[in-house]
């Protein structure tokens, strides 16, 4: 590929044969760039090829490593995260990519996968040297394909004549001895600043990931995973429940965490309000609060504050081993706790996803079982991606400690038992939690939405609507629910 002019130049023999121009790269300040040397396995390897590919969610990099070897092999993003993985001849029982759906099981090679992703794409723009002619015109499927074993395989039909397959495994930049790195200046990216389409507010993308921002002044929540040239797609969020509904952990704050690894700075980037959808014949609601983490080497994370307690999790690569209502991931067995409808009502800060309005996902949770009973797994499906999210319970003690907050903000603790796990009727929980408010405040004529307030916070969602329904009239009292987290990215997997 011509740096120059754009041209893409096929090798014919000892000639070089021009077979068109790729468009310009979208500038994604990613880290990575043409030379950077890395080692895996031993082997070293170096950076010699670029694709940039678009698709309804934004774009996604896949660059040429040419190992020493010589090897290939493509190391792209992954939620957040990476994937390293090596083509291989696709294996005859493998299924064609169309057709197939999110959140179905196909055979491949002999295994049993879970599809996690089905995405339109195209081929925007390449660079560099690469192991084949890129396809610089038209549109194609791929399919994102993941196991018990961890590993993320990839379906797609770029060439009709040679439909593609590889397979590879999540890694972190961090154990590749990257060397070489672009120079991104995660807190100082100029480049990225726009104005919102709602209010003309001057905003900056912090984070070399960003695809989705908040306005800072009316909330309006901006989709820049196109670029930040022309017209921005946006939409203002309805803050008439969340105003004033400031996240407890203040966004840009870091703070010190051990989340499966070694003890790292991760600083708060966004702030999701999210809740589950009542079933027929339910009217209340279980609102809690997720925290997107960033750490320069690690990548992302969530924190989710939820009535049961803190707890983080982070995207795997991989499908759990799931039969029945038990699933198996990483040498734990989890039992499902419970399963529902959740939608997210209110963001601020930035994500690596575009943010929907009112984008819903179907998810069910995990409780570890056994020894790892502070262990959680968590299943979102959205209409066209699969995500699985793992992590553990976390004291409120350490999230106080780690972000420098005041302990009588974050008393809640995960409970051991659950209402929902246990079985007990909804209607009967409600009934004896208001029953006991009503002794309470007979005998101390107390505000009843004062346990709310002490607990959640003056500007959650919870004390909002337990004022709001005292002021009608309505009983303020409700029972638990929540999430242990871990949000869909909305498409696409790790292409």
């Amino acid at each position: 590929m011509c740096s120059f002019c754009r041209s893409t130049l096929v090798r014919d023999g000892e000639a070089l044969r021009r077979i068109g121009v790729s468009a310009e790269l979208f500038d994604d300040h990613s880290p990575l760039q043409l030379g950077v040397r890395g080692e895996r396995q031993g082997v070293a390897f170096t950076l010699v090829g670029r694709l940039q590919y678009g698709y309804g969610g934004g774009t996604w990099n896949e660059w040429h490593a040419l190992f020493d070897n010589g090897r290939s092999a493509w190391l792209s993003e992954d939620n957040g995260a990476y994937v390293i993985a090596f083509d291989a001849p696709r294996p005859a029982d493998a299924p064609a990519p169309d057709g197939l759906r999110a959140g179905t099981r196909v055979l491949a090679d002999g295994r049993a996968w879970d599809v996690a992703s089905v995405v339109r794409a195209r081929l925007i723009a390449a660079q560099g040297e690469l192991p084949a002619p890129p396809r610089l015109q038209g549109e194609f499927t791929v399919v994102d394909l993941r196991n018990s074993a961890g590993e993320v395989a990839t379906l797609d039909d770029i060439d009709p004549q040679r439909p593609g397959w590889s397979v590879g495994r999540g890694v972190a930049l961090s154990a590749l001895a990257l060397q070489g790195l672009r120079e991104v200046g995660e807190k100082t990216l100029g480049a990225r600043g726009v104005e919102c389409p709602n209010c003309g507010t001057a905003l900056e993308a912090k984070l070399a990931a960003t695809q989705s921002l908040v306005c800072t002044n009316c909330a309006a929540v901006v989709d820049i995973s196109q670029g930040v040239g022309g017209d921005l797609a946006h939409y203002q969020q309805n803050n008439a429940d969340h105003d004033g509904a400031e996240p407890q952990i203040p966004l840009g704050k870091a703070g010190p965490l051990a989340l499966g690894g070694p003890r790292l700075p991760w600083q708060v980037v966004g702030y999701l309000v999210r809740c589950d959808i009542p079933e027929p014949g339910e009217d209340e609601t279980s609102f809690w609060r997720e925290y997107l983490l960033y750490n320069a080497t690690a990548g992302f994370a969530f924190l989710v504050d939820t009535d049961d307690g803190w707890s983080w999790v982070r995207p795997i690569t991989g499908a759990p081993a799931v039969r029945g209502e038990t699933a198996r991931w990483d040498g734990v067995d989890y039992r499902q706790r419970w399963t529902y409808a959740a939608k997210v009502t209110w963001v601020q800060g930035e994500f690596y996803w575009r943010v929907q309005r009112d984008e819903r996902a179907q998810v069910t949770d995990y409780e570890g079982s056994g020894g790892g009973a502070d262990k959680r797994l968590s299943r979102e499906q959205t209409a066209g991606e699969v995500t699985w999210s793992a992590g553990r319970t976390l004291p409120a003690a350490v999230v106080a400690a780690a972000f420098a907050l005041a302990p009588p903000r974050l008393q809640r603790d995960v409970a051991p038992t659950s209402f929902k796990a246990a079985g007990v009727p909804r209607a009967l929980v409600i009934l004896l939690i208001v029953m006991f408010a009503v002794i309470v405040m007979s005998q101390c004529g107390g505000d009843e939405c004062s346990d709310v307030k002490a607990t959640f916070g003056e500007a959650s969602a919870e004390y909002q609507q337990c004022a709001r329904n005292r002021g009608s009239g309505s009983s303020g009292v409700r029972s638990g629910g929540g999430s242990f987290g871990g949000w869909s990215s909305g498409g696409g997997g790790h292409k």
